[in-house]
């Protein structure tokens, strides 16, 4: 009786990456009933690509699975290859199977007797036009295969016979066992990015990971050999690899066995809240609170991490993301680096990596001082001013003079007495922006106020009223 699809293709899986659940050793009967001696024997089939990041190493004898009669072709050829039968290996070639035939992982018959040095099968391959340049689904090809095991015999008959052995280069993060390999490493071959869009250095940009669009960052060439930039790198990717919010950018996965290294992201098609706010203006009250309460929600979380609170130190409209159905996500986390200096208070590692043309900076950050968490607080604060304005503060300079006004000069609101406007989002936005940090409220306080401020609004009908803040 014929196996259901579904369970061959398993059993293919399972036998072309050596991974069934609890044994390495499987029992294999070769379905050729004119040749009784080879019926029924066992093989091991652990050897696998030698640039797979999760190959597998050999495992000790033990109780084997029983694989169907009508295993396909494919992994007869494939499982004869492994043990090394070079009459198996002939007979199933003059059967007509395809001697370049693959498994789910692109692996070969010659890949596999490569990895385990049968020079026999091997010549036998060749003989009958395997393609000798194969790469398997990580990039592997034959020769690389054997020269990571050691069969040297095999490695020098694969290149003389002209197979090219591409240059292979370790990362800064590459794991001596592949048992270490991080659950979030992600296969780069999946990653497509379009040439023509190049590459920014340490920003994201748009490609497809297994067909999906999700935002890559990639590793700089130069920064491989820079200590600092490995160490930005891992930074990032172990805050985005704990944090879990739906108001927090969704972590995918990250390349780092493999070069170039790269974070993944996923993808928002709508873009940022900057260029939302460019295009625009002022937002209606209700949009502004929503999205205000968003963003607070995405940062209560960070700040709420342990055994560190996440301090986002640039928070700005630019790295506030919107998902397709509109709702607001903070990303650019991670980047800045900070050395504790008490149980809450931090500084930055190094201060030039600050843009200080950063109107939305606070002023601790700006003048290099020990500060915590409320800078961004700060950095909301001037963020709700905008959305509600439909500009930023002091926007008639240049961003940098805007800068020192804030955060040297501390240019604030006018005390001005206007109903156009509920007053209570008039007080949080100055509280958040005060020059001291002490007064300034904790993002779980802004929360509290701004579900307050939305009942109020719904109450009393200032839905009905436009938004307009006395900053010069």
């Amino acid at each position: 009786m014929e196996a259901a699809p579904q369970l061959k293709r398993g059993i293919s899986r399972q036998l072309s990456t050596g991974s069934f659940k609890n044994s390495g050793k499987f029992s294999f009967r070769r379905q050729n009933s004119m040749d009784p001696k080879r019926n029924n024997f066992r093989f091991s089939f652990g050897r696998q690509s030698s640039m797979d990041p999760i190959r597998r190493t050999r495992f000790e004898d033990d109780d084997g699975l029983t694989v169907p009669e009508n295993l396909d072709s494919t992994m007869q050829l494939l499982s004869m290859a492994c043990k090394g039968d070079v009459k198996g290996v002939q007979d199933l070639l003059d059967e007509g199977i395809d001697v370049n035939s693959i498994d789910l992982d692109g692996r070969t018959a010659l890949h596999i007797a490569a990895c385990e040095g049968h020079v026999e099968v091997v010549k036998l391959l060749l003989s009958r036009m395997a393609n000798i340049d194969a790469h398997d689904r990580w990039g592997s090809t034959a020769a690389v295969d054997a020269k990571y095991y050691g069969n040297v015999e095999v490695y020098n008959i694969l290149k003389a016979r002209g197979s090219k052995v591409p240059k292979t280069r370790k990362t800064p993060m590459v794991v001596a066992n592949p048992r270490e390999v991080p659950e979030y490493e992600l296969n780069p071959l999946d990653i497509q990015i379009r040439k023509s869009d190049g590459i920014s250095k340490g920003s994201y940009q748009v490609a497809k990971w297994n067909g999906t669009k999700v935002s890559v960052k990639i590793l700089d060439k130069d920064s491989y050999s820079d200590p600092e930039s490995i160490n930005a790198f891992q930074h990032e990717l172990t805050l985005l690899e704990k944090v879990r919010h739906p108001n927090v950018v969704q972590f995918i996965g990250a390349v780092t066995q493999n070069l170039p290294m790269m974070i993944v992201l996923e993808y928002h098609s709508k873009g940022d809240l900057g260029s939302y706010l460019q295009k625009k203006g002022r937002l209606s009250p209700s949009k502004a609170l929503r999205f205000a309460l968003e963003i607070s929600r995405g940062m209560n979380y960070l700040h709420g991490c342990k055994p560190d609170p996440v301090i986002h130190c640039d928070l700005k409209p630019k790295n506030i993301l919107l998902d397709s159905g509109g709702q607001l996500k903070v990303a650019g986390f991670g980047v800045i680096r900070l050395s504790k200096v008490s149980a809450d208070k931090f500084q930055l590692v190094q201060a030039e990596a600050i843009d200080h043309a950063s109107l939305y900076l606070a002023p601790e950050i700006y003048k290099d001082e020990i500060f915590d968490r409320t800078v961004d607080v700060y950095s909301f604060g001037l963020i709700l001013y905008e959305m509600v304005e439909g500009m930023p503060p002091f926007h008639s300079k240049y961003p940098e003079e805007t800068a020192k006004l804030m955060c040297l000069d501390d240019k604030r609101p006018l005390k001005m007495k206007s109903k156009s406007y509920p007053p209570d989002l008039k007080e949080l936005i100055e509280e958040c922006c005060r020059l001291d940090f002490v007064v300034r409220p904790t993002f779980s306080e802004i929360i509290v106020r701004l579900d307050k401020i939305v009942m109020n609004c719904s109450k009393h009908g200032w839905w009905k009223d436009t938004f307009k803040l006395p900053w010069k």
